[in-house]
């Protein structure tokens, strides 16, 4: 990736922006939809409620599968996840078909380790790599060896959650440290005269990361553009290397117990 480009080449050949999606349309599978005769029929909904043809980007949101139906996350009564048991080749093949029948431009992965990204490269017949692997990924979380395997199989790596996340939510451990006033950062933004999460914007974008910043207000979303007015200097890349915890905003803790919970392994 060249930190002065705005867009990314993939895998197939097609692009990504390097920052959000701006008018990139990009679909997740969701959860209860990973068995093989869900995928198309879930991405066709996805297409006619979003009146588009197909969509640039269709990726599997999470190697855990649930019960499918009408429930969005389908719990037992003492409010346990119900699980599903699906082979996740068969349904990246399902993906393989969607964009044959040109319904997606490209396909990817999210939430995938190693070990579950190998099973997808390593299957018999593959006909598609994944062009991306979108995960959580900021200073505190840097995914150094994911993101080493990824760019090793040419796959590009987004990262989702990039200036960490105050979001109240059952997936969300709220009792980790505000990245945002993390004094490393706070002194390497003050001495660039930009503000700490442009730094960890900039950070990601310079170690060949994609980034989603999500953002419906006018003001932050012309203020992340300004990521591409400055550059850290590998002594600022290295001390903010130093900052990771591995922690994690998004734990997912009620998915433990899956036998395709992705954060068991150490990447």
């Amino acid at each position: 990736m060249d930190p002065k480009s705005q867009r990314v080449k993939l895998n197939d050949g097609h692009f990504i922006p390097v920052l959000g999606f701006g008018t990139y349309a990009p679909e997740e599978l969701w959860c209860t939809s990973l068995r093989p005769e869900l995928v198309q029929p879930a991405l066709e909904k996805s297409l006619k409620n979003l009146q588009l043809d197909y969509v640039d980007l269709y990726i599997i949101h999470s190697p855990v599968s649930l019960k499918p139906g009408n429930e969005f996350v389908p719990k037992d009564e003492s409010g346990k996840l119900i699980f599903d048991s699906v082979d996740l080749c068969h349904t990246w093949e399902a993906l393989e078909k969607c964009k044959d029948a040109g319904l997606a431009k490209s396909i990817g992965v999210s939430n995938f380790n190693h070990k579950q990204l190998e099973k997808i490269l390593n299957k018999p017949g593959l006909k598609y790599k994944p062009v991306c692997n979108q995960v959580e990924c900021h200073p505190y979380l840097n995914q150094s060896k994911l993101l080493e395997f990824c760019k090793s199989h040419d796959i590009v790596l987004v990262a989702y959650a990039a200036l960490g996340s105050q979001l109240l939510s059952e997936w969300v451990n709220s009792n980790n440290p505000v990245l945002l006033e993390d004094l490393v950062l706070s002194a390497i933004a003050k001495k660039h005269k930009q503000t700490p999460a442009l730094v960890a914007l900039r950070y990601q974008i310079q170690r060949g990361v994609v980034v989603l910043a999500k953002s419906f207000n006018k003001k932050r979303i012309k203020e992340n553009m300004q990521v591409f007015d400055f550059e850290l200097t590998p002594e600022d890349m290295k001390a903010i290397d130093g900052l990771n915890r591995n922690i994690r905003y998004y734990d997912f803790q009620q998915a433990i117990g899956h036998p395709d919970y992705p954060f068991s392994e150490e990447y």
